[in-house]
This record gives structure tokens, C-alpha cells and sequence, in this order.
């Protein structure tokens, strides 16, 4: 009887459907940046929640790549910036003598298959080594991009990039209005964020984790270890890639300085933030590093410091999440989620009744 009782259970559990399954914080936190528009100015709209939405895209291909596959890349805001750069290259800009002016149906695939052609590339490169070899190969290949495209004027115009780098006009919308583009980036986000869960629970995912955890096992199981690391660099290229578009389209421009040294330890730090539990983690990252980037400054001219160490700020907060919780803000949140389930009794070493 009690063997029966458990199998209607269980499959009770099982007929639940996905809707069922997601828990009611997820439902309201959707809800809330769902009608954020109604509320919040155009400055939040556009540049805190749609360059955290941006930014965390980018921070999740990390996140994809350091916690499911256990490897660590600099290299993902060069896979942003390539694809922003032939977004300019291949679509329109002000720079008319080097833009070619293709419609964007044609240059944003030929945009995301060049990021997805570089990270396939590097992550050819960087699955050789461990490490910091592997660390140090995507710091090299984001220097080498940087200083390629400062030196180049044929192509990448230099220095100076491309400006008036703009959206499509697409069904009588004005993306770069900051509704519009607070949505885009929105959907983008979304996607980008169920995707990776969707991928981390699959074959594929599974597979990746088993390598991170014991690649000798999983080769004599048949996988092929170095094809699924090389893979997954793949994937997050693309993720970096239509990052990379959407920070173009908000800039309206893209110079080397946008995939350069400092951007790229940036999507480091912003990952380590948010933690790399959990997809989520990569956007509470970004959205800590925003809020101290923008606001830093003004509460440094505040109390009386200099404005330019606002990168002070940033690494001061950095630093205290770090010491606190090697796991980020999602190894806060568990830690204070387990510290409140503790029975009390126990912890005194006493008998619960």
C-alpha cells in the first residue's frame, strides 16, 4: 500500500507541468521588469538596466564557459567586439567610405558567425592548456585583438572605430529609444539566460559538467573532451556576440577601447560578483557593477574625494564580496539561506525533541 501511495506521488510530481514548476519569486521578479517601463525613468530604462542586461549576456557566456565547463576565458569581450565591429563593417555607420551598407538580416548573421568562427578558434587554442596557461592564451589573443584593430584604418578605421553604429528600424520602432531598447535588451537577456539552463540540463550540458568534474572518466566513457570544451567556447562566442551588438547599438559606436584589456577583466570581475552557481549570478553581477560605476563617482565628489578614483569604489566592492564569499552573491545568498535553516538545538549541540 505504501509502495503505491509513493508511485501516485511521484507521478503527481512528474504530470506537474513547467508552469507549475517555476517558483513564485521568478513570476514576480518577470512581472516587476516586465512594467518597469510605467515607472522608471528613461535613464534607468536605458543605461542601468539595459547595460546590465547587455553586460550580463556577456558575463554569462563566461559563466557558461567557468562553471559548466570549468574554464576560465578573457577573451569574451573580444567576441563581443568583433561582432560589433562587423556589425559596422557590414551594416551601416557613419563611416561610409569603409561600411557597406548590407541590410541587417544579412550583417548580423555574418556578425555572430565571424564571433562564433573566433571563439571556436581560440577555444581550439585554449583546451590545451590548464590553468593559467589557458588564462594567459585568451588574455594574449584579447591583447593581439585590441592592438590589431587600433592599427588597422583599412578596415577597422583605427582608433577612432565607428560611430553612428545604430539599430534597424524595425515595424516603425525606434530601437535606441530607451522603452524600446530597455525591451530588447530585455528579450535578449531572457533568452540568453533560458537558454543556458536548457543547455546545461541537456546531453550536451551534462556532458560538459562530467569533463569539468573528471575528464579521464568521461573519456573512457567515449566523450571526446577537448570537442565539447571546444564546443562550448563556440556557444559562448555566440552569447558574447549578440552582446556585443546590442553594446554597440547602445554606444552607437565601437573603438578598440570597447574590446580592450580593461573591458575584458571587467566580464571577470562582474562573473566573480554575481557568482557562477547559477545563470542569475551573472546578471546580479552586472547589475552590482553598473550601480557602481555610474553612481560611484558622484559619491566620491560627495564626500570630498577626487572623481577619478572612482575605480576605487569598484574594487573595494569587489574585494569585500570576494573575502566574504569565494562563490559571489549567490555563495552569500546560499550560506544565509542554510544559516536560517539551522535548528538552533543543534548548533548548541542539544537534542531536538
Amino acid at each position: 500500500m505504501a509502495v503505491m501511495e509513493d508511485n501516485s506521488v511521484t507521478s503527481a510530481i512528474e504530470r506537474k507541468s513547467w508552469f507549475d514548476r517555476i517558483p513564485a519569486s521568478y513570476w514576480l521578479v518577470g512581472f516587476i521588469l516586465l512594467v518597469m517601463p510605467t515607472f522608471a525613468s528613461s535613464f534607468v530604462l536605458f543605461q542601468i538596466f539595459g547595460w546590465t542586461f547587455i553586460l550580463g549576456i556577456i558575463s554569462l557566456s563566461l559563466m557558461f564557459l567557468g562553471g559548466y565547463g570549468g574554464m576560465v576565458s578573457l577573451a569574451q569581450m573580444t567576441f563581443a567586439g568583433s561582432a560589433g565591429y562587423m556589425v559596422a563593417i557590414f551594416g551601416t555607420s557613419a563611416i561610409t567610405d569603409i561600411s557597406m551598407n548590407w541590410p541587417w538580416f544579412v550583417a548580423i548573421p555574418i556578425a555572430l558567425a565571424i564571433a562564433v568562427l573566433f571563439g571556436t578558434l581560440t577555444g581550439w587554442l585554449a583546451v590545451r592548456t590548464e590553468g593559467i596557461y589557458t588564462i594567459m592564451i585568451t588574455l594574449a589573443i584579447a591583447a593581439a585583438f585590441f592592438y590589431f584593430v587600433r592599427q588597422n584604418y583599412t578596415i577597422f578605421n583605427g582608433f577612432s572605430g565607428f560611430n553612428g553604429v545604430l539599430p534597424p528600424q524595425l515595424f516603425g520602432v525606434d530601437w535606441r529609444g530607451s522603452t524600446a531598447f530597455y525591451y530588447l535588451t530585455l528579450f535578449w537577456a531572457a533568452l540568453a539566460y533560458f537558454l543556458v539552463l536548457y543547455i546545461s540540463r541537456s546531453p550536451f550540458g551534462l556532458a560538459l559538467q562530467g569533463i569539468r568534474d573528471n575528464q579521464r572518466r568521461m573519456s573512457a566513457l567515449g566523450y571526446n573532451a577537448n570537442a565539447h570544451r571546444v564546443a562550448a567556447y563556440a556557444f559562448a562566442a555566440l552569447l558574447a556576440g549578440v552582446g556585443g551588438i546590442l553594446l554597440t547599438w547602445q554606444s552607437a559606436q565601437i573603438s578598440p577601447g570597447t574590446a580592450g584589456i580593461s573591458p575584458a577583466i571587467d566580464i571577470l570581475v562582474i562573473t566573480v560578483i554575481g557568482g557562477m552557481r547559477h545563470p542569475i549570478g551573472a546578471f546580479i553581477g552586472a547589475f552590482i557593477y553598473v550601480i557602481l560605476k555610474t553612481f560611484a563617482l558622484d559619491a566620491l565628489v560627495a564626500v570630498g574625494l577626487s572623481g577619478e578614483r572612482f575605480q576605487l569604489l569598484i574594487g573595494l566592492g569587489f574585494l569585500i564580496i570576494v573575502f566574504w564569499s569565494p562563490d559571489g552573491v549567490l555563495g552569500l545568498w546560499k550560506r544565509w539561506k542554510e544559516n536560517r535553516n539551522k535548528d538552533p538545538l543543534l548548533d548548541r549541540g542539544g537534542d531536538t525533541p
